[in-house]
């Protein structure tokens, strides 16, 4: 099936911009989604951490550069990753997008995170951001979104994360998700937390 959200000669997302050069596009995308993440830190998007919040979100950072900015995607689709040896994750079926999304957000909003010692705040929420990450919602941007999403969230929590260690490691977060998310249907569970348990931990202030 041919991916609707590439132009047809080329492996370029269809964008505002008319940018057919991949790289031109992903230059630009960092300088506009660079601004409205600097805008959601001052004026975090109001809801009620589901998925309808998720989109608002999603859609805020990347109105700049996406016709379908807050949408979820239309298409299955798979990302190798380093951390997987190539694999790629098993993200949420199209059909099953909002179902694993409600399902993550809902077990995330029932946990009383004020009861919780830190290293239990940071291996529930660890396992929180990966589940809500593997549904991977949008078709680009579910990183930076969940993320944004999941900080805004320990916040109304009363507890904050340094934004800035996820923005700064940006390649070790991707990474450690990915890591965290290795539950394979035909190969069984790899999954490592660790790593992702180890960089919330020290994101928690």
């Amino acid at each position: 099936m041919k991916d609707p959200y590439l132009y047809s000669d080329g492996e370029t997302l269809i964008n505002l911009f008319e940018e057919r050069d991949e790289q031109r596009l992903a230059e630009i995308e960092a300088v506009y989604t660079a601004l409205r993440l600097r805008q959601l830190c001052d004026e975090p998007q109001i809801g009620l951490f589901d998925f309808k919040h998720l989109c608002n979100i999603h859609q805020f950072i990347f109105q700049d550069i996406f016709h379908w900015a807050g949408q979820p995607r239309i298409i299955d689709i798979e990302k190798a990753e380093a951390a997987l040896g190539g694999l790629s994750v098993e993200y949420s079926d199209v059909r099953d997008i909002q179902n694993h999304a409600d399902s993550a957000c809902k077990k995330m909003n029932g946990i009383p995170w004020k009861s919780l010692h830190i290293d239990e705040k940071a291996e529930y929420f660890s396992k929180s951001m990966a589940e809500l990450w593997k549904v991977h919602p949008f078709r680009e941007g579910n990183t930076r979104t969940i993320i944004t999403f999941c900080c805004d969230f320990a916040e109304q929590n009363d507890f904050r994360l340094n934004r800035e260690l996820f923005k700064d490691n940006s390649v070790y977060v991707r990474r450690a998700l990915a890591a965290a998310s290795a539950v394979f249907t035909d190969l069984g569970d790899f999954s490592q937390p660790q790593h992702l348990i180890k960089i919330v931990r020290d994101a928690i202030d």
